[in-house]
C-alpha cells in the first residue's frame, strides 16, 4: 500500500454516475431545486420539482431578517476552488484493485466520485464540502449489481485488508459516512445504487423483496403501479434507501399505520465478513432465540453491507385526507395528541408544531393569488386572533394525515377533531394540512441558503414519555439559548420544536436551530456542535433519549454507553469482533471497534 496519485480511470465509465449529475455535492437535495434571493430582494424556490416552486415568498426575506438578523450584504458562498486528485491521493492497494477489475466490478477513483461519498448531511459534513477541506475521503467507489457481487467485493476486502464503507443515499445526519481520518488502509465506498430492483412480490401474503440500494421515492411509485405501498415515508424518501433505512433503524411520517422500519421487516439478507447472515424463512414471526435481526437494525455498515430486505406491503388505501388543527398553545396541543395515543385513533400522521415553526410556516407562504383569497385569508385571520382570542405569539399548529377506507377515515376524522376540541382547539383546514405535510421535503433546502449569508442551522431529534414532553422542550430551548450567550454568539438563536411521532408512551420531538455567526471569532461550526452537545446533555437529563431514528454513527457514540449500559457496548463489540475480525468496515460508527491486535490476543 502506498499513497499516490490515483489509479488509471474506470474502464467502463457508464455508472458516473447519475447521482452526481443531479444531486448536490456540497448541499441538500436535487442540483436544480434550491431557496434563492432574486434580484428583487425577493426569495423563491427554483425547480419545478416541488408545489412551492417557482412561486415568490412574499414574507420569507422580512422573516429572515426579524428572526435571525440577517444581513443579505453579508455574503458567505461555498468555495468554488476546482478540487484535483493531488488534493486527495489514493492510498492504493493494487491487488485488491487488480482484483476488482478482473471481476468486472464498476469503479472510480475520480475525486469527484469519491468526494460525493466521502460525507453525509451533517452541519459539519456540508461545510466541510463547501470548502473541500476533508481530512480523509475514500480512495474507490465500487457499484455493484446484485448480493453475489457484494459478498464478492467484501471476500476481497478480507483478502486484501481494505476498508468499506456501505453507501446508500447518503442522507445520514450522524456522520455515519466520514471515514477516520487516521485510517491507513485503502478505503472503498461500497455504492448500493444499482442494487435497486424490487425482485419480486407476493400479493398473496402481502411481502416484497427489495435490494438495498432502491430509493423511497422509487419503491412506492412502482409498488404503487402493482396496488401496494409499504407505507414508510421518512422526511428524506427522495434519496434515501431501504438498506439505509434498516442499518439506522428509520422511522417514517406514517409510522402509526404502517409502523417503524423495525416493524415492516420481515427478512434481512446481510454480507459480513464472516459470511451470509439470514434467517432460513420468511415468517411474520419466529421464536428461535435473540432475533439476529436486531444487530441488523440499527447497525450502521459496522457489520456488513444489508443486500435485500423483505417488507411488508399494504394495499393502497382507498382514502387519502389531509387536515390541520390550530391550539392555543403547545400545551394544549400535545395535551390532544397524548388523548389521541390514549384513544389509539391515530391519523396516519399527526404533527404539532410550536409557535416558531408556525411563524415560520406562514413566513413560506407565496403571495395570494386574487383578491378573493387575500380577502379570505384575512378573515380567517380575523376569526382565529379576535373571534376565537388565540394570541400570535403563542397558538401552534398540527398537520394531519388519514389514509384508509373512506368509513374508517370519516370515523377517525370525527373523533380526532372531537379531541382536539376538548383542548381548545380549531379545525384549520385541509390545504394547511397538506401544504404543511408536503413542505417537509424543502425544509431541508434552507440550510443552503442559510448557509449562504452567514447562517448556520440543524435538526436534532429524541424521544421522551408523554410527561416528560412539554418540560423537556422547554428546557432545551432553554440551555441552547444559554449556550449561545456563553460561547459568544452575537445575535438571538432560532430553536423551535415539533412533535412528529406519537406512541403509547411517548412521542419523537425534532429541533431546529439555528443562529447567525456574523461577528463571531470562533469557527461557527465547531460553536453549532458545542452548543448542540449541551443540548443532547440537557435532553438526556430531562429522561429523552439519544435519539429516535437518526441513529448514532461518530456523532452520538459518546452518549452510546450510557444509554445501553457498558455491558451492552461490549456484547455489540462482542458480536463486531465476531463478524468482522479484521474491522473491515471501519467506519467507526458506535465505537464499535477493536483492533486487530486485541482481536487477536483474545484468540490466544
Amino acid at each position: 500500500m502506498s499513497s499516490s496519485s490515483s489509479p488509471e480511470p474506470t474502464p467502463d465509465d457508464r455508472l458516473s454516475k447519475l447521482q452526481r449529475s443531479q444531486l448536490k455535492q456540497n448541499g441538500w437535495g436535487y442540483r436544480d431545486s434550491k431557496f434563492i434571493i432574486s434580484k428583487d430582494g425577493q426569495v423563491e424556490f427554483v425547480g419545478g420539482r416541488y408545489g412551492i416552486s417557482g412561486h415568490v415568498l412574499t414574507s420569507f426575506r422580512s422573516w429572515m431578517i426579524k428572526a435571525l438578523n440577517i444581513d443579505l450584504n453579508f455574503r458567505t458562498p461555498p468555495k468554488t476552488r476546482a478540487i484535483t486528485e493531488e488534493d486527495y491521493p489514493v492510498v492504493q492497494n493494487a491487488s485488491f484493485l487488480a482484483s476488482v477489475r478482473k471481476e468486472n466490478v464498476a469503479w472510480s477513483a475520480s475525486v469527484e466520485d469519491r468526494l460525493f461519498r466521502a460525507h453525509g448531511h451533517t452541519l459539519a459534513e456540508i461545510s466541510l464540502a463547501r470548502t473541500g477541506t476533508f481530512l480523509r475521503i475514500p480512495d474507490l467507489v465500487v457499484w455493484p449489481r446484485s448480493h453475489d457481487e457484494v459478498l464478492m467485493i467484501v471476500q476481497l476486502a478480507n483478502k486484501h485488508n481494505v476498508v468499506i464503507i456501505p453507501f446508500g443515499g447518503g442522507t445520514s445526519v450522524s456522520k455515519a459516512l466520514q471515514c477516520l481520518p487516521y485510517e491507513a488502509r485503502m478505503i472503498v465506498s461500497l455504492d448500493t445504487s444499482q442494487m435497486n430492483c424490487i425482485l419480486w412480490v407476493d400479493d398473496k401474503n402481502w411481502m416484497a423483496c427489495i435490494e438495498a440500494g432502491k430509493t423511497g421515492q422509487d419503491l412506492e411509485n412502482e409498488l404503487a403501479q402493482k396496488g401496494f405501498c409499504t407505507g414508510h415515508e421518512p422526511d428524506s424518501m427522495e434519496f434515501s434507501t431501504v438498506g439505509g433505512w434498516v442499518a439506522t433503524r428509520a422511522s417514517g411520517m406514517k409510522k402509526n399505520i404502517y409502523g417503524n422500519i423495525e416493524d415492516l421487516v420481515i427478512h434481512i439478507r446481510t454480507v459480513t465478513s464472516n459470511g451470509v447472515i439470514e434467517k432460513n424463512c420468511q415468517v411474520p414471526r419466529i421464536s428461535a432465540g435473540p432475533d439476529i435481526h436486531q444487530f441488523i437494525l440499527g447497525s450502521e455498515g459496522t457489520l456488513g453491507v444489508i443486500t435485500q430486505v423483505v417488507l411488508k406491503i399494504r394495499p393502497l388505501p382507498e382514502v387519502k385526507k389531509y387536515g390541520s388543527l390550530l391550539f392555543p398553545s403547545f400545551e394544549d396541543g400535545v395535551a390532544c395528541l397524548r388523548q389521541v395515543s390514549k384513544g389509539r385513533c391515530w391519523p396516519a400522521s399527526i404533527r404539532l408544531v410550536d409557535n416558531e415553526q408556525f411563524r415560520f410556516a406562514q413566513a413560506l407562504k407565496s403571495e395570494p393569488s386574487s383578491y378573493f383569497q387575500s380577502l379570505m385569508n384575512n378573515c380567517k385571520k380575523f376569526y382565529v386572533t379576535k373571534v376565537r382570542s388565540f394570541d400570535p405569539e403563542k397558538m401552534c399548529v398540527c398537520t394531519l394525515l388519514f389514509e384508509g377506507s373512506k368509513d374508517n377515515v370519516e370515523k377517525l376524522e370525527e373523533e380526532v377533531y372531537r379531541m382536539a376540541g376538548l383542548h381548545g382547539g380549531m379545525a384549520a383546514g385541509e390545504a394547511n394540512g397538506q401544504r404543511g405535510y408536503t413542505l417537509t421535503f424543502v425544509i431541508a433546502y434552507l440550510r443552503d441558503l442559510g448557509l449562504d449569508y452567514g447562517v448556520v442551522s440543524e435538526s436534532f431529534e429524541t424521544s421522551a414519555p408523554w410527561d416528560r414532553i412539554v418540560d423537556l422542550c422547554r428546557n432545551v430551548k432553554f440551555r441552547v439559548k444559554k449556550e449561545c450567550l456563553r460561547l459568544g454568539v452575537k445575535h438571538p438563536p432560532l430553536i423551535s420544536c415539533r412533535v412528529t411521532q406519537s406512541y403509547d408512551t411517548g412521542a419523537c420531538v425534532y429541533f431546529y436551530f439555528a443562529f447567525n455567526y456574523r461577528g463571531l471569532k470562533c469557527d461557527p461550526v465547531h460553536i453549532y456542535e458545542d452548543i448542540e452537545n449541551a443540548a443532547r446533555d440537557e435532553i438526556l437529563a430531562n429522561g429523552g433519549s439519544i435519539s429516535h431514528h437518526h441513529g448514532v454513527g461518530k456523532l452520538r457514540s459518546q452518549w452510546l454507553s450510557k444509554t445501553i449500559s457498558p455491558q451492552g457496548v461490549e456484547t455489540l463489540r462482542a458480536v463486531k469482533c465476531h463478524l468482522d475480525p479484521l474491522n473491515i468496515f471501519a467506519a467507526g460508527n458506535l465505537d464499535l471497534a477493536v483492533s486487530q491486535s486485541d482481536n487477536i490476543k483474545s484468540k490466544i
